[in-house]
């Protein structure tokens, strides 16, 4: 072993100094200059030197004074008098101040860098409580961010908390720039691993009011989710209350684990089954998207639950009329079950639930003897119809393809068919082996080009009832995904203006800015995936129950939202208020929520003039091409 010299000893003493941070740099610095200062002091203490010609000298504390002025500003030395050898030590003492001084700033400089790198990389402890925390990034994050704002508007203080694997800045960057100010709500971003237990840590789960789970954008999402929901249940440090989570699971086959994992801390979203039972829906109803929006997003008309005293006891058919600014829609039940459209003789009990739509709690109001309103000379009576079978054409194809052909299969006559025309060869086996035993649809296939003009001239779609145009985001990205669906629908348009035959079109766009670029000048539907499950995934971070609702609607079980024609239930250019329409749609077990009228199309061509919640005592005119909007069992 070699020896080691004072010289090697002496410089790993001072890097280990040197690596102990500020603070210990700081107290060193201090101790040295006060060595410094007492030795010059000392010094000229034993060399008998003083200020000016004064033959007693100075006292070693008034040298010590004289010296600690000078190495604090250099100025002294400039109007100095004494001997030489007192004006020799004194300039020492400050050039020696200078360089203490010196490297005292360069100490603190490095600090005050190293501290704003690290909140740079966001490695901070946030102290917050009943805050909402978003885990991960990705594009649905914003429209998350902008719903929970709004719904946070009436508060005085809310925050949101956001962990995800990007640099801190970056974020802030991003979200300032797509949205804004955020007015009362504080945005606080970290970076970190949300797998990781010492990042979770540092959003401070335990006091936070929701958890959002944002699905990664890779192939194993599903297993990276299930882990952050594990990393947040399974914490040693947990809480022992529930935590509220709310995450999206894209694989069906999936959905196990992750209710095992999460148990009932956890509402799980079958992000992509949904976005498929929307479409089969709203395929068949042209502007049902538009009513899915409204009732999701917290900008318009939302769910309220509320207990109403003084409807205890009476049916539920009461309860339609009670509110002037208001629809009831179902009942929460004292027990915890969720009911939409329930028997219309069902009691409402103590502890019951109504589940309204409203603007906003203001509006939740009852009025005294609504029956009046109603003008029963409008109401016409229900007649039976026979269902005839569809036609459907599905252009392109991703993994929603299977869910919304099976979904459709529920809707549908017997001997309806669906054609699907897309670029894939996989396609052919995929339904081979996916759609075996459907009851009422025939399905074929056909490889070609789905976006080419060529291939749209050849397929007769004006033949087709609906026409479903699908992204292809599996295989490609975003924008080129969403390109080719706005190529699809803009020839489709072309194809109906020249044969003078209008489709009935829905179109699955990824990027809701891709909507707003085309010019909707006509009554086509567009689902925005990112957005709806973005809005699904709010309204259940800020109220669990509403899961359950949301369950209810998307299935095809019971009750769901239908576009029916006006003139099925009331009389047409006659002026007739809502409460009329409602009494109509009770006579045959349905919710009346709203009604689309094409002659309000022009007005808000995005809104497809679909109003929903309207003013029960405004007078409105239907004609022979408007729908009411109705919670009902069926179609027909």
């Amino acid at each position: 072993m070699s020896m080691i010299n004072w010289k090697t000893y002496i410089r790993y003493k001072f890097d280990n100094i040197m690596s102990r941070g500020v603070v210990t740099l700081v107290v060193g610095l201090f101790c040295l200059s006060v060595l410094f200062v007492t030795a010059i002091a000392l010094i000229a203490t034993l060399l008998n030197v003083g200020v000016g010609n004064d033959l007693h000298h100075d006292h070693f504390f008034d040298l010590f004074w004289a010296t600690l002025t000078h190495s604090l500003d250099g100025g002294v030395i400039s109007v100095q008098t004494g001997t030489w050898q007192y004006i020799v030590l004194m300039l020492i003492a400050t050039v020696g101040g200078m360089i203490l001084l010196s490297i005292l700033i360069g100490v603190l400089n490095s600090g005050i860098s190293k501290k704003l790198d690290e909140l740079r990389r966001g490695h901070s402890l946030v102290i917050e409580e009943n805050h909402t925390i978003v885990l991960g990034w990705s594009p649905q994050i914003f429209y998350i961010i902008a719903e929970l704002i709004t719904a946070n508007i009436g508060k005085k203080y809310s925050c949101i908390s956001i962990l995800a694997e990007k640099d801190k800045v970056d974020m802030e960057e991003e979200i300032r720039m797509k949205l804004g100010d955020t007015g009362k709500t504080k945005i606080v971003c970290r970076r970190g691993n949300p797998i990781d237990l010492s990042d979770l840590e540092i959003i401070n789960p335990h006091t936070a009011k929701s958890i959002i789970i944002l699905p990664p954008e890779a192939d194993d999402s599903d297993s990276q989710m299930i882990k952050m929901i594990l990393a947040i249940t399974n914490n040693p440090h947990r809480r022992q209350e529930r935590y509220h989570i709310v995450a999206g699971i894209r694989d069906p086959n999936n959905l196990e684990v992750a209710h095992l994992v999460g148990k009932n801390e956890v509402s799980i979203i079958l992000v992509e089954d949904v976005i498929a039972k929307i479409i089969a829906q709203t395929c068949r109803q042209p502007g049902l998207s538009v009513v899915f929006n409204e009732l999701l997003d917290f900008q318009r008309n939302k769910l309220y639950f509320h207990e109403e005293n003084s409807l205890v006891g009476k049916p539920f058919s009461k309860a339609l009329f009670a509110f002037k600014q208001a629809m009831p829609l179902g009942i929460r039940f004292a027990d915890g079950r969720s009911q939409l459209n329930p028997p219309l003789e069902t009691r409402i009990e103590r502890g019951d639930v109504l589940i309204l739509c409203a603007e906003d709690e203001a509006k939740l109001t009852i009025i005294a003897q609504p029956e009046q309103y109603i003008d029963a000379t409008v109401i016409r009576e229900s007649s039976k119809k026979e269902r005839n079978p569809e036609r459907t054409l599905i252009l392109g194809w991703n993994r929603q393809a299977i869910t919304i052909i099976h979904e459709l299969n529920n809707y549908v006559a017997k001997g309806s068919q669906v054609h699907i025309v897309a670029d894939s060869s996989e396609v052919e086996q995929t339904i081979a082996e996916e759609c075996i035993g459907l009851e009422n649809l025939i399905v074929t296939f056909k490889k070609a080009d789905s976006s080419s003009r060529r291939t749209l001239d050849v397929l007769n779609c004006h033949t087709y009832d609906h026409i479903i145009i699908l992204s292809y985001s599996q295989n490609r990205k975003i924008q080129e995904a969403d390109a080719r669906t706005i190529f699809t629908l803009l020839h489709l348009r072309d194809l109906a203006d020249k044969t003078g035959h209008p489709f009935t079109m829905v179109s699955q766009v990824l990027d809701v800015r891709n909507r707003e670029l085309v010019n909707i000048t006509r009554a086509d539907d567009f689902v925005v995936s990112d957005k709806l499950n973005s809005l699904m995934v709010s309204q259940i971070s800020e109220n669990k129950d509403i899961a359950n609702v949301f369950e209810d609607l998307f299935r095809s079980e019971g009750s769901e939202i239908y576009l029916k024609p006006a003139s099925d239930y009331v009389e047409l250019r006659k002026p007739i208020n809502f409460y009329s329409v409602i009494e109509a749609a009770r006579r045959r077990g349905e919710i009346a929520l709203g009604c689309r009228l094409l002659s309000r199309f022009d007005e808000d061509a995005l809104e497809q003039g679909v109003i929903v919640n309207p003013e029960k005592s405004k007078l409105i005119t239907f004609f022979e091409e408007d729908k009411i909007i109705v919670l009902a069992e069926n179609d027909f």
